[in-house]
């Protein structure tokens, strides 16, 4: 008669089936843990963005709001400047990742061996002129530019003072394209003064200046706050095609972090369609970020709706009117000489992040 099966050798083959089910469980959590959904769980990558609180930035805004940076596997920092070439110092010294700014300094960057390159546009033709009420007056049906800047001499005994960013930047290329070539205005009625972008905000609502150069929310802003300021020119009327706001990004994070970096650029594709298509969702988020407490949601809605507001991912759309931009440039002496565009733009991004949405 054959013996019963000892309760230990029982209890032996279970615990052996025991062992090898866990090894191949952590076997199978390995696995997961290099290539598997585990790796969501990977440390974020920390992103230092530089970026000037306009509303022609509001992409990167809403990606951050709506938690797709973070989503993406980015832990995003933000740093305010006040104009694209201060923040140029900041991408040379390595202290941002990524700059949300005017092209035009990206191309003075390259020159001086700064590899930064745009993966996405923002905005287009953001850029406009307002007068205070002291000039507009002169900006009358069928008075051209340059007279309406003649008779304010005339009355005001001094040149108009005209606030802008500095030299080298996009709203002064802008203003001085206007002036100059559009509007054919005599130098000796205009002075430049050059300034800060909330300072030229205030310099406007004190009366410190006649005119300048400001973009959305700010035109929305100022002339709620004073409806004798007068919006003169628009973008493409300044300068055709003025190419806005974009999003670069250093060599070294593109090369380092491929697969964050297509991320940060599906978030903003994803956002510009957002504020395109649900404006009544994406303005709170706007306004978390530019409203500093001067303004509200209801003004952020009206900025989006400005004739001044054109929202644009795909940066082919600006690289013609960008070179037209460094000519100018050329012309004026901001620059010394055209230097080459390539290799400054990298729509395989958008084009990608397209594709994916």
């Amino acid at each position: 008669m054959s013996a019963a099966p000892s309760p230990f050798a029982r209890s032996g083959a279970v615990s052996r089936r025991a062992l090898l089910a866990g090894l191949s469980a952590a076997a199978l959590s390995v696995t997961a843990g290099r290539s598997g959904p585990a790796s969501a769980q990977a440390a974020p990558v920390k992103l230092r963005i530089g970026v000037i609180p306009i509303l022609g930035a509001a992409p990167i805004f809403v990606a951050d709001k709506e938690g797709w940076l973070k989503r993406a596997g980015l832990d995003a920092t933000f740093t305010i400047f006040e104009s694209g070439p201060n923040m140029i110092q900041a991408l040379a010294s390595g202290t941002i990742d990524v700059y949300v700014a005017g092209v035009a300094p990206l191309i003075v960057a390259r020159s001086r061996g700064i590899d930064v390159r745009v993966v996405t546009a923002t905005a287009v033709e953001e850029m406009t002129f307002v007068a205070t009420g002291r000039l507009a007056r002169h900006f009358a049906p069928g008075v051209s530019t340059a007279e309406a800047f003649r008779r304010h001499r005339a009355a005001a005994g001094a040149p108009a003072r005209l606030a802008t960013q500095p030299a080298g930047s996009v709203p002064n290329t802008t203003l001085q394209h206007w002036l100059w070539e559009v509007g054919k205005v005599d130098r000796a009625d205009v002075t430049v003064v050059p300034m800060g972008i909330d300072a030229t905000q205030q310099a406007v609502l004190v009366g410190a200046v006649e005119g300048a150069t400001v973009r959305e929310p700010a035109v929305t802003i100022i002339q709620g706050r004073d409806p004798g300021i007068k919006l003169v020119a628009l973008g493409g009327e300044m300068f055709p095609g003025q190419p806005g706001t974009v999003v670069a990004a250093t060599g070294a994070f593109l090369d380092k972090h491929p697969t964050q970096a297509q991320g940060l650029v599906d978030a903003i594709v994803k956002a510009v369609r957002l504020i395109q298509e649900e404006p009544a969702r994406a303005a709170p988020h706007i306004e978390a970020a530019l409203g500093k407490g001067i303004t509200d949601v209801a003004t952020i809605r009206k900025a989006l709706a400005s004739p001044a507001s054109r929202f644009v991912a795909d940066p082919r759309a600006i690289v013609d009117a960008t070179a037209a931009m460094q000519r100018y440039q050329v012309t004026l002496g901001s620059l010394d000489k055209e230097l080459p565009l390539d290799g400054l733009f990298e729509p395989g991004y958008v084009l990608k992040a397209a594709a994916s949405q």
